[in-house]
Parts: structure tokens; C-alpha cells; sequence
């Protein structure tokens, strides 16, 4: 069996990864390193620990990472800092773990010689103006906004200093804003469908003019694993799901519909400082050259059906996320959010 070392494996992306790796790819011995920060839930693996190992770590510990790498064949990393007001009000652990934890996983991997794919986000793009018709590509240049997307941007350059300079077999994949089961309840999707299970009104950032490329977590995990089978070493590959013409006031909007609410049973709050506008990418390159199609992308705006897995998934789950509801809407009503 080929084993596969997957970083931050209990946080939102990644706990996914490891149930879908776990379902569809029997062919891998799977290993989770996760930090079990806030972000990071161990409940989120709890059906399928059994099938894995898992190992509470920090990517930091040059140590435990050194061995890990050691003993395995691929790494996966997803483990990252990745919400921007957090970054806002504390830079520091974005630049310890985006910065820092890439450069000790990169040099275990040069030095045992081991496969590495580096999960990055479309962030690091900064955004574009809302009649822009332009979609971000392999080559656009980068342009981060916050914290959170600089860190990771800086991540990439590392990355791609070591595949040349030292000649590592990596490649990186840039995806654009995913949703699913397991999101933390602090992120925009998932806070709007416990809102209204809270019989709490959602909460809409400023005019909700901001328009991000939607993708179902799943769609985004079948990437990775194409990518991880068929990409080219060196590579960069974009992951999008052609929803760039859905803003959140019409995600918003949708849920209150899905859910049994009034188009407009929401708020507006105050907007997030230096919001991007818009995100969109542009996965030809993905689509053309490994033939990955998005299973979510079929009706009205794209969403629909993944809206309706996702917002099944919190009402049957209330278990998982009920515990931190209240401290989440008390942090963002400090906020004027």
C-alpha cells in the first residue's frame, strides 16, 4: 500500500480529504498529523479513526516531522491558519504555521525524498473588480490582501523554491472557496445554516457584493487526487467550479430559500476591512489536461444541490458544531458582525 501523510487532516478540507480517501482510495495507508487547534476537531474523523492513524502534532516540530516524512510515501498538506478577521487581530500563528510548518515539511520531504502536494487558495490572487470579466490562471501574478492570504502566498514561493532549487517532487494546487460538512461554524456558509437553525437571522457582510467561485469540498478532494495520479511534477493547478457569477447576497439569499425562510430573512453588518471584491478561477488547465470535471455545478447557481448536502449535514449534526455557537456570534457581535 502506498502511504499518505495528510496534514491537518482533522480541520475542515482535510477531514474531508481523509473520508473521501478512505471510501474511494483503498490503495493508501493513511496517517493524520493535526495540532487539534480550534480549527482542527477530532470528532470530524470519529467514524473512520479505526482506518487511521492518527498523531496530535504541530507541523513545527521538526522533530515529529522528520519522522513522519520518513515513514511515509506522499504528503498531503492542507494544515494551515486560514480565517482572515482572525489574522486581522492576531498575524503571529498565521505566520508560524503557513510559514514556518511549510518550511519544516519541506525539508523533511528533501530530505527523504518523499512526494509532496501543497493545498494553497485562490486568496493569494488578492481579487479583482466586480465588472472584471478576467479569471485567475496559473500565471497571474500574486497579490495578497490580508494576513491569512500573504502567509500562504509565502508558503507557495517556498515551495516552489524547493522544487527548484533543491529539486523536490512537489506540486501545488490553488482552489477557490470551499463548503461542506465539517466547516468550521465561524465561516460564512456554515455560520448562516446554524444561524437559521439557531433561530438566529444570517448575517450579510456590507452589501454582500462579494462574489467568490463557490466549490463543493468533494469536487475540490477529487482534484487533489487526480492531481496526486496524474499532475505533472512542478506543477500549479487551479481548482474552480464556475460559479464566479454567484455573489454572497445570492448564497445568503439561497439558504433562507433551501431553508424554509424569506428570501430576505438576513442582516446586514458592518463589511470585513479591506474585503476583496471578487474571486475567480479559471481551471482549464485542471479540466484540459486530467479531465476533472465538479460533480456540484448542474443547476440554478451552480450550488443548489451542495447547499442542500451541506445544510442536511448541520441539522443531522448539531452534536458537532452546537457547543461553540454561542462564543462564535459573541466574538463576531464584538465586531459589529
Amino acid at each position: 500500500m502506498t502511504k499518505l501523510l495528510i496534514t491537518g487532516g482533522a480541520g475542515f478540507i482535510g477531514s474531508n480529504f481523509v473520508h473521501y480517501t478512505v471510501k474511494n482510495k483503498p490503495e493508501y495507508e493513511i496517517t493524520v498529523i493535526d495540532k487539534l487547534t480550534y480549527a482542527g476537531n477530532k470528532d470530524s474523523l470519529a467514524t473512520i479513526l479505526d482506518k487511521i492513524t492518527f498523531v496530535e502534532g504541530d507541523i513545527c516540530d521538526r522533530e515529529l516531522m522528520d519522522t513522519l516524512i520518513k515513514d511515509t510515501d506522499i504528503v498531503v498538506h492542507f494544515a494551515a491558519e486560514s480565517h482572515n478577521d482572525n489574522s486581522l487581530r492576531e498575524p503571529w500563528p498565521f505566520v508560524e504555521t503557513n510559514i514556518i510548518g511549510t518550511y519544516t515539511i519541506l525539508e523533511a520531504v528533501r530530505a527523504h525524498g518523499k512526494r509532496l502536494h501543497h493545498i494553497s487558495t485562490d486568496e493569494v490572487f488578492g481579487d479583482l473588480e466586480l465588472d472584471d470579466p478576467n479569471r485567475f490562471t496559473e500565471s497571474t501574478p500574486y497579490n495578497p490582501s490580508s494576513p491569512y492570504s500573504s502567509t500562504k502566498a509565502g508558503s507557495d514561493m517556498l515551495v516552489r523554491a524547493w522544487i527548484r532549487s533543491f529539486g523536490i517532487n512537489a506540486t501545488i494546487s490553488n482552489c477557490s472557496n470551499n463548503y461542506g460538512p465539517y466547516q468550521h461554524i465561524e465561516k460564512f456558509i456554515p455560520r448562516q445554516i446554524t444561524n437559521i437553525l439557531s433561530d438566529i437571522k444570517p448575517k450579510l457582510y456590507g452589501t454582500g457584493e462579494q462574489v467568490r467561485d463557490w466549490i463543493h469540498v468533494d469536487d475540490h478532494n477529487a482534484a487533489v487526487h487526480l492531481i496526486l495520479e496524474k499532475g505533472t511534477l512542478g506543477e500549479t493547478y487551479i481548482i474552480g467550479a464556475d460559479n464566479d457569477h454567484v455573489n454572497n447576497k445570492m448564497v445568503i439569499e439561497l439558504i433562507c430559500e433551501l431553508m424554509g425562510k424569506g428570501k430576505d430573512w438576513y442582516e446586514h453588518v458592518n463589511d470585513r476591512p479591506g474585503h476583496d471584491l471578487r474571486y475567480a478561477m479559471d481551471s482549464s488547465k485542471l479540466r484540459t489536461e486530467l479531465g476533472w470535471e465538479p460533480r456540484y455545478t448542474d443547476n440554478q447557481t451552480g450550488m443548489r444541490d451542495g447547499l442542500l448536502q451541506t445544510i442536511e449535514w448541520y441539522t443531522n449534526n448539531q452534536s458537532w458544531w452546537k457547543a461553540d455557537k454561542d462564543s462564535v456570534e459573541a466574538s463576531y457581535a464584538k465586531q459589529g458582525q
